[in-house]
């Protein structure tokens, strides 16, 4: 069965997140429901992250199994036809080897938190960010942010639900920026904790605003209580950027047989 990896983007306002479940919409129902609709087979698909409801996405992956080859915009254009009018998106669809899996084939996963920091209330951003009126020092942010950076028991920064089997994580990037009154924050490791990037935004804005100091932030992690965590940033502000994968061997390249650029619409 030829295999498809999805690139996709969504507004995860009205969501309950990726995972399908009983009490609301999510995308991956939204997305199972237009393969089947297209293919008229239940044909299951498996994200690179869970997003939490409100959390959007500019590149979260997913990989599904079909029963028969489909020219790649042909299958992306049928599918956004089929998603109206939700606000989802497959921005590309490509074929990969049976062997790419797209959360276990993953190296590195990327996220952004936005903070619009001023008085005056969100208008377009409304639902795209977290509004923090108070003034924030982003160069301070950024500075306690490199405390999180490298590998650490994120005990402090971990939802109390959350079913990871270790709070052991390798932070690869933590970098805070400000561009006029928004305050965007770079989150990259291999795998996070539930609510881990949310708890870390929530606890450097405490520094932002002079609340803690850096060894306030240090001293939260090293306690690995979660107690000791700051607020838990909103979801709205949050959102699951790209999926770094490892670079396809020639082995592993779909076979030429299956080259699909070159087949009629299906």
């Amino acid at each position: 069965m030829p295999r498809y990896k999805l690139t996709i983007e969504y507004d995860g306002t009205g969501l309950v997140g990726w995972q399908r479940q009983a009490n609301g919409p999510s995308i991956q129902a939204a997305v199972e429901s237009a393969l089947a609709a297209i293919t008229g087979a239940d044909i299951p698909i498996r994200g690179a992250g869970r997003t939490d409801a409100g959390v959007h996405a500019l590149g979260q992956v997913a990989h599904a199994d079909l029963a028969r080859d489909w020219r790649p915009d042909v299958l992306r254009d049928a599918l956004n036809a089929h998603l109206r009018p939700s606000r989802i998106a497959i921005v590309l669809a490509e074929p990969v080897p049976d062997t790419f899996d797209a959360r276990f084939s993953a190296v590195r996963r990327h996220y952004l938190y936005r903070i619009t920091n001023r008085r005056s209330p969100l208008t377009l951003e409304a639902g795209r960010a977290w509004l923090v009126k108070r003034k924030l020092d982003a160069e301070a942010m950024n500075a306690a942010a490199q405390i999180l950076v490298g590998r650490h028991d994120f005990s402090t920064f971990r939802d109390a639900e959350c079913q990871a089997a270790s709070p052991v994580r390798t932070l690869e990037r933590l970098d805070v920026v400000r561009q006029g009154d928004s305050i965007e924050i770079y989150a990259s490791a291999r795998s996070f904790l539930h609510h881990q990037v949310r708890s870390m935004v929530g606890s450097l804005e405490h520094v932002g605003a002079g609340k803690w100091t850096h060894q306030d932030l240090r001293a939260a992690l090293e306690a690995r209580d979660r107690r000791r965590c700051g607020m838990v940033a909103p979801a709205a502000g949050l959102y699951f950027l790209s999926v770094d994968y490892p670079k396809l061997s020639r082995d592993e390249a779909v076979p030429e047989g299956r080259d699909h650029s070159k087949q009629p619409g299906n």
